[in-house]
């Protein structure tokens, strides 16, 4: 219930960033999973998933395991809920006390500047990495 405001509405779809999370994190090469939306001019908001791995061991390229990411949320959920970027981080930006700081994920993939309270950020370097990894792929 805490997170009953983190819906997003694709393609006249209601999904909960939680379930698509879950999907993910269902993979048994996912340690955890954050789902932000960016703007979609068709879809109305597509989604953006930031992903980390338990080992990158099992896959040959981060191309094909985000392949299998992407058709693993299909298979789960179903096709509408696939998310239209995946992002392979080594962690998440998270407050010291572990919660996920998710409006940051979604200002960086949005193009926004980080704005708010940052100083409760455990790892400020895993920001700076998500940031690099962001724009190089834009």
């Amino acid at each position: 219930l805490g997170r009953i405001d983190d819906v997003l509405n694709v393609s006249g779809h209601r999904l909960s960033t939680m379930e698509i999370e879950s999907a993910l994190v269902a993979n048994q090469n996912v340690a955890e999973s954050a789902v932000v939306s960016v703007p979609h001019s068709i879809k109305g908001e597509s989604i953006v998933a930031f992903v980390v791995l338990k080992s990158t061991s099992n896959f040959i390229s981060e191309e094909l395991c985000i392949n299998e990411l992407q058709s693993w949320v299909t298979a789960e959920i179903g096709a509408i809920a696939k998310p239209d970027t995946i992002y392979l981080v080594e962690n998440l930006p998270k407050t010291r006390s572990g919660k996920i700081m998710r409006r940051l994920l979604r200002s960086v993939v949005r193009g926004e500047p980080i704005g708010g309270d940052i100083s409760t950020l455990e790892n400020p370097a895993i920001l700076e990495q998500i940031i690099n990894k962001c724009t190089k792929k834009s």
